[in-house]
């Protein structure tokens, strides 16, 4: 289609270049750029799911994390962990067992020895169960505060529990079955005492018996 438009005069290409010299070529302006939100860039987007990524992870790690008392004792059985013998009496571990002092450790003891686990003495018993394999068990002298519950923490399993005196146990293992053969040891009902038969005696035989007779004693006669 043929141009309609009228050939530029002398005057048209004078203004022309007139106004090409009055003005500096440069850019565009900025309105007539299409606006872009500063939540659809690559860059914005990029922080925002790093950021919930790391929050994610860091509230993910917080829920794991058990009480400080539970990290020390897992701390304190990773640098005791080879060590092994008696120091303490075990009747006194007994006790803080909540166990009676008539029963035995249970499983095969390998470790009693009291220590301290920020702050507080702890009595600290390591044993191992056939069914289950080797705990480790932190019995408190002073009274604490610590909820049940369990987890997985410092490449071991833990778990507190609540022992027959009331007071908490934290156990530690490197199984986590071994945690609930050692729950069920602890917390099990004292065995049952058999009825005493010192007082059941065999009656004897005895002679029968026939009327009783009063003795009569000769009285002295006076004489006249």
């Amino acid at each position: 289609m043929p141009d309609q438009h009228p050939p530029d005069s002398d005057f048209d290409l004078r203004a022309r270049a007139e106004l090409a010299l009055a003005f500096d070529p440069g850019q565009p302006p900025a309105q007539l750029f299409r606006h872009t939100p500063l939540w659809s860039r690559r860059g914005v987007q990029r922080a925002v799911a790093a950021l919930l990524l790391a929050a994610t992870g860091t509230t993910a790690v917080l829920a794991m994390r058990p009480p400080a008392l539970v990290r020390d004792a897992i701390e304190h059985e990773y640098y005791e962990r080879t060590l092994r013998g008696n120091f303490i009496d075990s009747s006194k571990v007994l006790q803080h067992l909540g166990l009676s002092p008539e029963q035995a450790l249970p499983g095969y003891p390998q470790l009693i020895r009291p220590c301290d686990i920020d702050g507080h003495l702890a009595y600290h018993l390591t044993t191992f169960f056939e069914k289950g394999g080797m705990v480790t068990v932190f019995a408190f002298d002073d009274a604490i505060s610590l909820p049940d519950a369990s987890g997985w923490w410092g490449n071991v399993y833990w778990q507190v529990i609540t022992a027959r005196n009331g007071k908490p146990l934290v156990l530690v293992a490197q199984k986590e079955k071994a945690l609930g053969v050692a729950q069920a040891a602890l917390q099990a009902a004292p065995p049952s005492l058999a009825p005493s038969v010192t007082n059941l005696r065999k009656p004897t035989a005895t002679a029968p018996r026939g009327p009783f007779v009063f003795p009569i004693t000769p009285t002295s006669q006076e004489t006249p």
